[in-house]
């Protein structure tokens, strides 16, 4: 069952207390198609400039991502310019240059309307709504967002919640959104407005999910080496959707098992910069680390009483 994603794809200079990178392929939808394309086919849909080497593009098509949906404008690619501290769950951003991406007005080819999965990555509430116009009654849809378009425009990205079946945040945003600090009653008030499953990431605290009266926690995976955070949070959805996809489960069960898929991902990706860890990756590597996800959470039942 293949998935579409809509989104950004943009050039990304990161320094942390680990190294310093300069313009190097980042976005929204280049993370999660990467992560999600380990599952399951995936379709994209951005706008990149005319600066945008075609050795990315080869990149993305190697992983077997359908580029029909990526159209190159004139003009330059997105950038975003960030800085973490030793804090890595916090990016400070220092230089955001949209250019092309401005304009963006996603247009959905034609092959790709009938896709089962369809994610809404980090855009404006009211092009994620144009989107599902564009769309013929996929089996799930999948939304992000962010701070900026939470306090910019609330009722249009509430819309765009009861549309969708999975809304995939932060806890700062689930916060910002419900107004309320606590995250279970945040989440139930998220819940309230439609939406059918909620995820709240919660970076190296691991992430929570809601889902009527089911709630399901997780760890982070624990890492010697953390270099660079960033995408990690479009790569985890990735990882999660494209496992779901993959399975068709969409069962509490399953979607608890595709939660650590994600996390899998999401870490893998904090141990490089950009996507470098995640280009190569032997799904042998995947399956490890989700067994170690499970031997690391697992404990036994308390004993009957004799």
């Amino acid at each position: 069952m293949g998935i579409l994603v809509v989104g950004s794809v943009a050039f990304d200079s990161v320094e942390t207390p680990f190294g310093v990178v300069e313009e190097v392929l980042g976005g929204s939808a280049t993370y999660f198609a990467t992560a999600a394309s380990y599952f399951t086919d995936v379709s994209l849909v951005a706008v990149v400039g005319g600066d945008f080497p075609e050795e990315h593009a080869d990149f993305l098509r190697s992983r077997n991502i359908d580029l029909r949906g990526l159209v190159r404008n004139p003009g330059d690619t997105f950038r975003w310019k960030g800085r973490y501290g030793y804090d890595l769950n916090e990016a400070q951003t220092l230089e955001t240059r949209l250019n092309v991406f401005e304009s963006f007005k996603p247009s959905i080819p034609p092959e790709y309307a009938d896709a089962d999965f369809v994610f809404l990555a980090n855009i404006d509430p009211d092009l994620q709504m144009e989107v599902l116009r564009q769309v013929n009654k996929p089996r799930i849809i999948a939304s992000d967002t962010m701070n900026f378009w939470i306090s910019s425009k609330p009722e249009a990205l509430k819309k765009v919640i009861g549309k969708v079946d999975i809304l995939i945040i932060n806890d700062a945003e689930a916060r910002q959104l419900s107004r309320e600090p606590n995250l279970v009653k945040s989440a139930r008030m998220i819940l309230s407005l439609g939406v059918k499953t909620l995820i709240v990431k919660r970076g190296e605290y691991g992430v929570l999910m809601f889902a009527g009266n089911s709630i399901f926690a997780a760890p982070a995976y624990p890492l010697e080496k953390v270099f660079d955070p960033t995408g990690a949070g479009d790569t985890f959805a990735g990882g999660f959707i494209g496992y779901l996809a993959n399975t068709g489960n969409l069962t509490d069960a399953g979607i608890r098992q595709a939660i650590i898929f994600g996390s899998v991902m999401a870490s893998f990706t904090v141990e490089d910069f950009s996507l470098n860890r995640i280009k190569s990756l032997d799904y042998r590597e995947i399956e490890e680390r989700y067994r170690g996800f499970k031997a690391m959470t697992h404990f036994e039942d308390i004993p009957e009483p004799e």
